[in-house]
């Protein structure tokens, strides 16, 4: 099935990926706040995204989406990131990811096309729910401060 092959590749390439993601995340004006996050939590977020990709669409349970995405949302509000930035970050990874799947030249037929699709489909479910646990990760640690710390971040 494509499918698994795409993903196998995709997973294979997963360092070249981050690398290329993290370079644009750094250098874009919209996400340059990243760079107060700590770089190797950074990096290894991406990373896992491509490397366990398979794992994340197939596998993964909504509540282990939850969990990792709503802890990252408290971290990045800790790193005094701003929301968008973190939510630019992840757009950023998706459109990577979109990218090198077209990019892998492995459709030649009209059911290689649609197997394509739906990866792409199964690729946006799951960032679309990374953002929204991230960003309400990132609300849950912005309640908890007290008003008077909000106006510093």
């Amino acid at each position: 099935m494509l499918s698994k092959q795409l993903i196998q590749i995709i997973e294979d390439h997963a360092e070249g990926l981050t690398r290329s993601v993290l370079a644009d995340l750094l250098s874009n004006p919209r996400t340059q706040a990243l760079r107060r996050a700590p770089q190797e939590e950074l990096r290894r977020r991406i990373f896992d995204a491509f490397h366990n990709l398979g794992r994340w669409i197939a596998d993964m349970t909504e509540e282990t989406i939850e969990r990792t995405y709503t802890e990252m949302g408290r971290k990045r509000f800790g790193d005094r990131i701003p929301v968008s930035a973190v939510v630019y970050g992840l757009v950023v990874t998706k459109v990577h990811l979109r990218d090198f799947i077209r990019a892998s030249g492995l459709v030649d037929s009209a059911v290689q096309l649609y197997q394509e699709e739906e990866l792409h489909l199964l690729v946006d479910q799951f960032f679309d729910r990374a953002i929204y646990y991230a960003v309400r990760g990132y609300e849950q640690a912005a309640e908890s401060r007290p008003l008077a710390e909000h106006a510093t971040v």
